[in-house]
């Protein structure tokens, strides 16, 4: 097994100065993304989606993925308001909205007509 982990690279014998590189540039990428984040959002739209990241972290992942995207395609021209970000959440609701259904079924009974 541990033969196939090394042939495939997923083993955990990284050089150090490899995993150094991909920890920065990760660290990079991600400073990079929370800059562009503080220039498409206002302060207001920063906390409420700073709050929504400590409930459901991957939610505003997705979120902040979407306001991005759309960013960089220069479908948004103004800062985001915090009353935008919430008419964005509320579209991506209900379009990741999972309906519950629930089904009852009993046994039949000894007692139960036929």
């Amino acid at each position: 097994m541990q033969e196939l982990m090394a042939q495939r690279g997923t083993g955990s014998r990284q050089n150090p100065d490899q995993q150094k590189a991909q920890d920065e540039a990760k660290r990079e990428a991600e400073e990079q993304r929370q800059l562009m984040l503080t220039q498409i959002l206002t302060s207001e739209a920063r906390a409420r989606l700073a709050r929504i990241a400590l409930v459901k972290p991957d939610k505003a992942r997705g979120v902040e993925d979407v306001i991005l995207r759309a960013a960089q395609s220069g479908q948004i021209v103004e800062k985001v308001s915090e009353e935008r970000l919430i008419s964005l959440l509320e579209q991506i609701n209900t379009q990741t909205a999972k309906e519950t259904k629930v089904t009852i079924k009993r046994r039949p009974s000894v007692l139960d007509d036929e």
